[in-house]
């Protein structure tokens, strides 16, 4: 990918993703011109901005802004090139608990975003997703199918602009705010390791992977498409197992509008969908471009009719020895478990 001279705007820039990503940038893309990092907390940009790395590059901007105000992000993206949004509202209690702030920022943001693209001719356009998105039964996973279609669409409004939206889903991001590693890892200290459901699956994934299926979307998105990784599965007490295995578990039930296990595309979706051997794609069900062209172009192939990717039934699963591996090099470098435990695994 050749980035000299062009620019990058991310919303949600000082989140996990966003650090991430642009550090990636930096160190493999030295020559870029400018990475405009957009959010809405002045510490965490301040935090951000005393890292070496983003203080020495000379493009690298911090614009506090909104994805709520559109006339904002419209000044923000005078003059870029690439946008990658990843700003969003994304704990599923407290959606439920306050819907119309996630709309507002979820949906109503993603439209700004769209809006402030298409009145900058910005030429690639990446939205975040999340397995939620699939089939939602929560309000955060509607809000963000929303923003799917909002970014899918988006191609269809463009008019002749040489312009493309596409989006990137995926599963739990190890380590992230809010995800359950962390959330075991200080509960831990207690001795007790509270479980939703024994059942509970869900898909794993890791920054560098994150990061690396966005870099593939802005090379080589034609416009519509959903890119979706083929990641593992892990299983929550094979998690509770890696991390606290003296632990006592305490079941405490299934959280509002959450699920046993995550599904990334639908058994509804395996009619536009095909198998680009690293990725699936979703592809949108109108195009301005040939489908078979494309898939001949990436060396792809329809999936079969009915195929659904469910963490549940996943093929790939990490064990309990890999969870901690995870663990140590991508959460808590600090994380030890205790020699009478490191045999212990559930390598199925």
């Amino acid at each position: 990918m050749n980035l000299t001279d062009k620019s990058i705007l991310v919303t949600g820039g000082t989140g996990s993703f966003g650090k991430k990503f642009t550090r990636t940038i930096l160190e493999k893309y030295p020559e870029i011109k400018k990475i405009v990092i957009f959010s809405r907390d002045e510490l965490k940009q301040f935090e951000m901005m005393q890292h070496d790395i983003y203080k020495s590059h000379p493009g690298v901007r911090f614009f506090i802004g909104d994805v709520r105000d559109v006339e904002r992000l419209k000044r923000a993206m005078e003059g870029i090139d690439i946008v990658i949004h990843a700003a969003a509202l994304k704990q599923v209690p407290a959606a439920e608990y306050n819907p119309m702030e996630f709309i507002r920022t979820n949906v109503l943001g993603a439209e700004n975003v769209i809006e402030a693209a298409i009145y900058n001719n910005v030429k690639t356009v990446v939205a975040l997703s999340t397995d939620k998105a699939a089939a939602p039964i929560n309000l955060y996973g509607a809000t963000k199918l929303c923003s799917d279609k909002l970014f899918v669409a988006a191609n269809n409004i463009k008019g002749k602009r040489d312009m493309q939206f596409s989006v990137v889903r995926y599963g739990n991001v190890a380590g992230s705010r809010g995800s359950v590693i962390p959330f075991f890892l200080e509960r831990k200290k207690e001795g007790v390791l509270p479980i939703t459901d024994e059942r509970m699956t869900r898909f794993n994934i890791s920054l560098e992977e994150g990061v690396d299926l966005v870099l593939h979307a802005m090379e080589n998105a034609w416009g519509g498409e959903i890119f979706v990784p083929k990641i593992p599965s892990y299983r929550i007490m094979d998690v509770a197992t890696a991390i606290g295995p003296e632990c006592e578990h305490k079941i405490i039930g299934v959280r509002p509008g959450e699920k046993i296990h995550e599904e990334m595309i639908t058994e509804s979706d395996s009619f536009n969908t095909i198998d680009m051997g690293k990725y699936y794609v979703i592809l949108p069900q109108k195009t301005e471009w040939d489908r078979e062209k494309y898939m001949k172009m990436h060396n792809a192939k329809p999936v079969e009719v009915g195929f659904k990717y469910n963490s549940g039934t996943n093929e790939e699963w990490l064990s309990v020895e890999q969870i901690r591996k995870i663990v140590k090099e991508q959460v808590d470098p600090n994380f030890t478990i205790h020699p009478q435990h490191a045999t212990v695994d559930t390598i199925r």
